[in-house]
C-alpha cells in the first residue's frame, strides 16, 4: 500500500474515533481531518471543491432549514401538537400515538432533528400538565423521528447523501421504495409502544381537562405568513416531486423555496433565519467530504470494495444482506453520516466492478443507516438533541435506559427491512 493511502487510512481513523468519543465537537474535529489531509498534499483544493464536497447535499440542507426557521416562528408547529392532544381529549395514551405520527410525518418533510427540536418542548408542556413521566413519550418520538424520516429523500442527512451521489434515485423514487416499509415498520411499532407505556401513562379527570383548556387559536403568532409559509412549503414539495421532470437539482429547489420565502417575509427575517441555519452541521459535511474523498483518491474505497466482493462473491443477494445489518449495527453505536459518507464511494465501487444492479444495495444502506440509529441514545443526532433537551428538564435519558428499549426496536425494523429488500429486489 502507497504510503499517502496509509497516511489518508491513520487521519480518517483518529479523525473517526475522536468523533465517537465525543471529547471534540465533531464539526471541529471533521474540519481538521478535511484540512489536514488537504495540507498533506492527499486531496488538492480543487479536487475538493469539484469532485469530492457534496454541494447539492449542502444546498438542500441549508433551503429546509432556513423555510423550517421561518415556519416555526408562526407557532405552526405548536398549534399542531396541542391540536392533536386536545383531538385525544387529553388522554395520555393516544396523545403519545398521535405526537409519534406527527413527529414521522414531519420528519419525513422536514427532517427528524428539526422535528424533534420542535415537538419535544410542546411534549413537556404536555407531560407537566397531565403529570405523567416524560420519557415514554419522547422515546417514541426519537424512535418515530428516525422511522419517519427513512420514508423520503429529504427527511434523514444519509438519504439526502444517497440521493445527491445517485441522480436516478428521486424525491419519488424513495417514497416509491421506502414508504411502503416505513409505513409498515410504524404500524408495527404504535401498538407495541401502547402495550410497553399504557400502565405508567395514567392521570385525573381533573389534569385531562387543563389540556382541553388550552386556547389553540392564540398559538398562531403572526397569520399572514403563516399562509405565505404554507404556501412556498407546499411549491418546494411539489418541486421535490417534479425535479427530475424539469431535470433541477433537489438543493435548487431547497434553496429557490427558502429565498422566495426570505423575500415574502421582509428583510427582517432574513439574518434571524441564517443564524437558525446548522452552520455546525453544514462544515461537519465539509469537513467529512474531504476526509472520505482522501480514501477515493488514494484508492482505499476501491481496496475494500474488492474485499467485501470477495467476502459475498459477488452475490446480490449476500452483498444486500451485510450491507443493511453492516449499516445498521454500524451506525446503532456510532453517527450515521460519516458511516454512509464512507459506503456511498464503495457501493459506487462494486457498480464499477461489474456488479449490475446497485438498487438493492443503496435501499439496504439507507434503510439499515436510518433505522441503526434507533438501536442506542448516539445512533442519530436527534437522539441526543432530544436526550439534552430531557436533562435540561431534569429528566436525563441514560444511554442504558435507552438501549434497553431501543436496541430490540431496532432490530426489530431492521429485520422487517430485510424481508422487504429480499422479496421485492432479490427474490
Amino acid at each position: 500500500m502507497e504510503q499517502q493511502a496509509i497516511v489518508a487510512i491513520a487521519v480518517f481513523l483518529i479523525t473517526y474515533a475522536m468523533i465517537i468519543t465525543e471529547k471534540i465537537h465533531r464539526t471541529i474535529v471533521a474540519m481538521l481531518g478535511g484540512l489536514l489531509v488537504v495540507l498533506l498534499g492527499i486531496v488538492d483544493v480543487e479536487s475538493a471543491i469539484s469532485h469530492h464536497i457534496d454541494f447539492n447535499t449542502l444546498g438542500l440542507l441549508i433551503g429546509m432549514m432556513i423555510i423550517v426557521s421561518i415556519t416555526a416562528k408562526t407557532g405552526l408547529f405548536t398549534y399542531i401538537a396541542v391540536a392533536a392532544a386536545k383531538k385525544a381529549k387529553g388522554e395520555p395514551v393516544k396523545i403519545l400515538v398521535a405526537l409519534a405520527i406527527i413527529t414521522a410525518i414531519g420528519s419525513a418533510f422536514l427532517d427528524n432533528v428539526t422535528t424533534v427540536l420542535l415537538i419535544v418542548p410542546v411534549t413537556f408542556s404536555i407531560t407537566r400538565q397531565l403529570k405523567v413521566p416524560p420519557f415514554p413519550f419522547l422515546f417514541t418520538q426519537i424512535l418515530a423521528s428516525n422511522i419517519g424520516g427513512t420514508a423520503t429523500l429529504i427527511g434523514d442527512p444519509p438519504n439526502i447523501m444517497i440521493g445527491s451521489a445517485v441522480p436516478e434515485l428521486t424525491f419519488m423514487a424513495f417514497i416509491e421504495n421506502l414508504t411502503p416499509i416505513v409505513v409498515l415498520i410504524m404500524l408495527v411499532h404504535l401498538p407495541i409502544f401502547v402495550l410497553l407505556f399504557r400502565k405508567r401513562l395514567r392521570t385525573t379527570e381533573e389534569y385531562k381537562q387543563g389540556i382541553m383548556k388550552m386556547d389553540v387559536s392564540e398559538l398562531i403568532t403572526d397569520r399572514p405568513l403563516l399562509v405565505r409559509c404554507l404556501v412556498v412549503l407546499a411549491l418546494t414539495i411539489a418541486g421535490f416531486f417534479l425535479h427530475q421532470t424539469f431535470h433541477v437539482e433537489s438543493s435548487v429547489v431547497a434553496l429557490t423555496g427558502a429565498f422566495v420565502l426570505l423575500l415574502l417575509a421582509g428583510e427582517h427575517a432574513m439574518e434571524e433565519a441564517f443564524t437558525r441555519v446548522e452552520w455546525t452541521t453544514i462544515f461537519f459535511f465539509i469537513g467529512l467530504f474531504t476526509l472520505v474523498g482522501s480514501l477515493v483518491d488514494t484508492g482505499v474505497i476501491g481496496d475494500l470494495a474488492v474485499k467485501a466482493m470477495e467476502l459475498t462473491g459477488g452475490d446480490l443477494v449476500a452483498t444486500s444482506m451485510l450491507i443493511l445489518w453492516m449499516s445498521a449495527i454500524a451506525s446503532a453505536f456510532m453517527d450515521n453520516i460519516p458511516f454512509v459518507a464512507t459506503m456511498i464511494p464503495l457501493i459506487q465501487e462494486m457498480g464499477n466492478m461489474g456488479m449490475q444492479n446497485l438498487e438493492p444495495l443503496w435501499w439496504s444502506l439507507a434503510l439499515g443507516a436510518c433505522l441503526g440509529g434507533n438501536g442506542t441514545l448516539i445512533g442519530a443526532s436527534a437522539n441526543l438533541i432530544t436526550a439534552g433537551l430531557s436533562a435540561k428538564e431534569g429528566h436525563p435519558i441514560t444511554f442504558v435506559q435507552f438501549l434497553k428499549y431501543g436496541f430490540p426496536f431496532m432490530l426489530l425494523s431492521v429485520g422487517m427491512s430485510a424481508v422487504y429488500i429480499y422479496l421485492r429486489y432479490l427474490l
